[in-house]
């Protein structure tokens, strides 16, 4: 497994070059490029999560953990690494306004997807002080 992380740090390496060779002519095609990297990048990022995802699960299966709540937490992982890297692009790209925009976005979603985490801890919480 290894060799894919140093197969994309060359790629990562070479890209940076390119990209700066094609910048002198035209961004457009150096934020293509970007792009394209970031998006093979991503899919060999894939086959780490792979051992993570199947210990979620063993996780869940253990503990009797309810499926909504680690299913939160691997969206919100998601969430967090493409807005990051999306937004790392457009700042790269001159559009640093749009990059922090979709931060922004991003974690207004996140705190979405985690209401019924809060709900249910709240509910724990309520619990407790009612009990006391």
């Amino acid at each position: 497994m290894i060799d894919i992380f140093l197969k994309a740090v060359a790629g990562i390496l070479i890209a940076v070059i390119l990209t700066l060779t094609l910048a002198k002519n035209g961004k457009d095609t150096a934020v293509v490029l970007v792009l394209g990297v970031c998006a093979m990048i991503i899919l060999g990022a894939m086959k780490y999560l792979e051992p993570v995802v199947q210990f979620f699960n063993r996780l869940q299966s253990l503990g009797k953990l309810n499926e909504q709540m680690l299913s939160v937490l691997i969206k919100a992982t998601g969430i967090g690494i493409l807005s990051e890297i999306a937004g790392t692009v457009c700042s790269d790209s001159g559009n640093a306004a749009l990059g922090k925009s979709l931060q922004i976005m991003a974690t207004a979603v996140i705190l979405w997807i985690s209401i019924p985490v809060m709900s249910e801890l709240l509910s724990l919480v309520e619990g407790i002080l009612n009990a006391v």
